[in-house]
């Protein structure tokens, strides 16, 4: 088996989910915070690169939906914080 471009942007992605997911866990960072916003945009928008990359619609829609409803939460943090 080899390693492909679309594992490791896999890889990445679901590692950045999964570093978010923990720390929350851990209450070491809080849902409403930009890092853990930033984590789960980013590592979700990578999964789903992975998944169009490999052609598997079901996370294709799972992980889209996660990047879509990630950047409303970073929308609306940057509306209630005036970040530019």
């Amino acid at each position: 088996m080899q390693f492909t471009l679309s594992d490791g942007i896999g890889t990445v992605g679901v590692t950045l989910l999964l570093i978010a997911f923990l720390l929350n866990l851990l209450n070491k960072l809080s849902q409403k915070s930009l890092t853990y916003i930033l984590l789960n945009f980013t590592g979700a928008a990578m999964a789903c690169l992975a998944s169009v990359l490999i052609n598997y619609i079901p996370f294709v829609i799972l992980e889209g939906t996660w990047t879509v409803v990630s950047l409303f939460a970073l929308i609306n943090y940057s509306r209630k914080n005036q970040i530019s």
